[in-house]
């Protein structure tokens, strides 16, 4: 009896040691870029599932915007269509646009959606064209101080959040697929690193989290894989110019989410199994932290790490 009591033990004190995050995240809201590796590896893509189940449970409200990379690029490859990349964001023709979105909101999405009902009814597919919850207008990028032209890829300019409220309110997960409606009529196909971010300052979210390949953001590569377990706003967009192109939209993402007014922001590795609940339930923690702050200046109180429990010492 006592042999089977001590083996089960550490399992309360886990509990017990993610109580301060259950008291600080409860009710809140948390955006979860969902993309990467994560997102194509089988055994990934169903603990990925529980952890957001775990998180609705735990009194969280999740809200998932996925993008779909690998399986857009074999959707093209299928059609004979190529794909090209500028600055970081896919160059998106009409013949395109029309694999993206089918892939994205009839394929991804609705395997993100399946695998997160199999533990109950809780999530709900939206593209960002439903209820008018993206407006986007064309984007272009800027390579050598020239402008470039990226076909129909867009940049929110407006977002209207009563539908995914009215599905958290109601206890569901929204699982959002980053398509976006222009008031041209236009549809555009947005990055979802960038529509996480949108979606999280309109929701007022209480973190944003960005699932990728990488271990975080490395503090001098390729000389060295150390990973900056934190860093402030200023101190992020300093280092913006020297980033790898397929690293910036993703600190791009989390400087506007934490400038527009969510308290923190991660870029966590996808690939560590249960990277969300580590990120959220743990002290230590993993991926990279962003949060307001001026260069070398102090983190604001609200920003910390929570409390001890009442009673217990701080």
């Amino acid at each position: 009896m006592r042999r089977r009591r001590d083996a089960v033990l550490p399992k309360a004190t886990t509990l017990i040691d993610a109580l301060p995050w259950l008291q600080r995240f409860h009710g809140k809201t948390i955006v979860i870029k969902y993309g990467g590796h994560a997102m194509s590896d089988e055994a990934l893509r169903h603990q990925f599932a529980e952890d957001i189940v775990f998180l609705r449970y735990a009194g969280l409200r999740p809200v998932i915007v996925h993008g779909g990379g690998p399986q857009i690029n074999a959707a093209l490859a299928a059609h004979g269509i190529e794909s090209s990349f500028t600055a970081g964001l896919r160059v998106t023709t009409p013949e395109a646009m029309e694999v993206v979105r089918m892939v994205l909101v009839g394929q991804v999405q609705r395997d993100v959606v399946g695998l997160i009902n199999r533990h109950g009814a809780f999530a709900v597919g939206m593209s960002g064209e439903d209820a008018n919850l993206f407006t986007a207008e064309r984007k272009h990028a800027v390579v050598d101080g020239a402008k470039v032209d990226l076909g129909q890829v867009g940049e929110i300019v407006e977002v209207q959040v009563g539908a995914v409220n009215a599905l958290l309110n109601d206890g569901r997960v929204p699982v959002v697929s980053s398509v976006a409606r222009g008031d041209d009529g236009e549809i555009y196909n947005v990055n979802a690193d960038t529509a996480a971010a949108a979606l999280a300052v309109a929701l007022d979210a209480a973190k944003l989290v960005v699932l990728t390949d990488v271990e975080g953001l490395y503090a001098d590569w390729p000389a060295s894989d150390d990973v900056i377990d934190r860093l402030t706003t200023d101190e992020l967009a300093a280092l913006l110019p020297d980033l790898s192109a397929g690293m910036v939209p993703k600190m791009e993402a989390c400087l506007a989410a934490v400038r527009g007014g969510v308290p923190q922001a991660h870029v966590l590795d996808g690939r560590v199994p249960h990277a969300l609940l580590l990120e959220t339930f743990t002290e230590e923690g993993i991926g990279t932290m962003v949060t307001p702050g001026s260069l070398g200046g102090p983190v604001t109180a609200d920003d910390d790490e929570p409390a001890a429990p009442e009673g217990e010492p701080a």
